[in-house]
């Protein structure tokens, strides 16, 4: 299983987030640092703050010193440091990873609710492998004819993901998970029938997990005020709460994370919205268990036995901002 603990590029933001609010408790600007402790280039200080470096532990010891940091609070940055820098001995923790990868598994590990969107696809922690192999290898297909030769080995992202995984099923601290599944990601566009069949398949199993809520947008279902969300993003709360709340933007080839906290709050609105819209839980089951019999050409049989389903009904909330206790 992946660890529970925070990966180190969560580590060097929080360690970055305690070593300005320090730096300025103290009345100091970044200049004044540089200068009092001998460092050759302010952009040093500068990435320490904002978690763009391995902190080196001396680095950081120089800092606390100058800051006054003691005692126990000394104690607990100089621990996040150690984490922060130990990127292999975190991967230790994963069967295969890949670079594409690791960013959203550091973003995983130790989070105590997930929530996610995506207008077109399956989210990548709810993939299967066939499912996971023809998206990797669709985008395999345009990097070659952009010229692009450095993809990793197909394969290889499949493993990787599947790995990622498993935090899902952790027992006994898995994250709450709950995503918003679009119509189309299930569509005949998306894959050949048998791969589709098996994800939604895998798709019926999730949903029958405590910690995993799976909500499905219809294609033509109204959000909010005729709002249409342009991006894929997910948001990621951490079991400590003193670690910075992350959104990812998810943009196809390239991803964003931001922890500020204007543009957390509006996606949060917007994922608000979009559960509002969607169905409710048990009728995206239903929804899902009539989908795997189209697909095998039955009317009702499923190879998941969860008893008959049901008319989906629409399911309205009063809409407001994602509050971390919902």
């Amino acid at each position: 299983m992946p660890p529970a603990a925070p990966g180190p590029i969560l580590r060097r933001r929080r360690l970055g987030t305690e070593l300005r609010r320090l730096r300025e408790q103290a009345g100091l600007t970044g200049d004044q640092v540089i200068e009092r402790i001998g460092w050759a280039s302010a952009s040093k200080l500068s990435r320490l703050e904002n978690g763009r470096s391995r902190p080196d532990p001396d680095d950081v010891g120089v800092l606390l010193t100058l800051y006054g940091a003691e005692g126990e609070l000394r104690e607990e940055l100089l621990g996040i440091t150690q984490e922060a820098g130990d990127m292999r001995g975190w991967l230790r923790n994963f069967p295969v990873m890949t670079q594409q990868q690791r960013g959203f598994a550091e973003l995983e590990a130790g989070c105590a609710e997930i929530s996610e969107y995506n207008p077109v696809l399956v989210p990548g922690l709810l993939q299967t492998p066939g499912y996971a192999r023809h998206r990797i290898m669709s985008a395999a297909r345009v990097a070659e004819q952009a010229g692009d030769q450095e993809t990793e080995d197909p394969e290889t992202e499949v493993r990787a993901r599947q790995a990622r995984q498993s935090l899902l099923n952790r027992s006994p601290d898995a994250p709450r998970y709950t995503a918003v599944l679009e119509e189309a990601a299930l569509g005949r566009r998306a894959g050949p029938p048998e791969v589709l069949h098996e994800q939604i398949v895998h798709l019926c199993e999730l949903a029958m997990l405590p910690n995993v809520t799976l909500h499905l947008l219809l294609r033509d279902t109204r959000v909010g005020d005729w709002y249409l969300p342009p991006t894929a993003f997910s948001v990621y709360r951490f079991a400590d709460p003193l670690d910075p709340e992350t959104l990812a933007i998810e943009g196809g080839f390239t991803d964003v994370m931001s922890t500020e906290a204007n543009t957390l709050n509006r996606y949060k609105v917007v994922f608000e919205w979009l559960c509002s819209a969607a169905l409710s839980a048990s009728d995206t089951l239903s929804w899902l268990i009539e989908a795997t019999g189209r697909l095998t050409g039955t009317a009702a049989e499923s190879t998941v036995a969860f008893g008959p389903a049901t008319a989906p009904t629409q399911r309205r909330r009063d809409s407001g901002r994602l509050t971390t206790d919902r």
